[in-house]
């Protein structure tokens, strides 16, 4: 098993939007490193630290397990949306994405300050100069501290 941070802006996908749908398409990821990720690496039962960010409370605020393996994104193949990608056909297709399912909410998201903070935490590809990647991978003992940071 491997474990995982999806960022995500709430306004568009919260949390209690992937809660309340129970899963999702990880769509719309334009980035050839986070897609590539997806594509090879994010296996089913992989745990997914769900991150928001671009808001008022950026942190980490639950889990979710990725609950299908790569296929590709049907949004940059639809015109009317942002992720539409001209140069990508159904028999070449350019993005692929995974799905995700609910797993868990924390009682409140583990900032990033705190996450930054922690010693424990000082290697995770999260807190690192230059560390923009909307699907990052997580080391297990990270991935398992943040679970206790939720906690207190």
């Amino acid at each position: 098993m491997k474990y995982w941070l999806f960022k995500s802006e709430p306004d568009e996908f919260s949390i209690d939007d992937l809660q309340a749908s129970g899963t999702t398409a990880w769509e719309g990821v334009r980035n050839y490193q986070a897609r590539n990720f997806m594509r090879d690496e994010c296996k089913k039962g992989d745990l997914v630290l769900f991150y928001h960010s671009s808001c008022k409370e950026i942190g980490v605020a639950g889990v979710a397990a990725v609950s299908k393996e790569s296929f590709p994104d049907s949004s940059q193949f639809n015109e009317d949306s942002p992720y539409f990608d001209k140069k990508s056909s159904k028999n070449k297709p350019r993005w692929f994405c995974c799905e995700v399912k609910f797993e868990k909410k924390f009682k409140k998201v583990v900032p990033l300050k705190e996450i930054k903070e922690n010693k424990k935490l000082k290697d995770m590809y999260l807190v690192q100069k230059g560390s923009r990647l909307s699907v990052q991978p997580v080391k297990e003992d990270e991935f398992k501290e943040v679970l206790e940071m939720s906690r207190t």
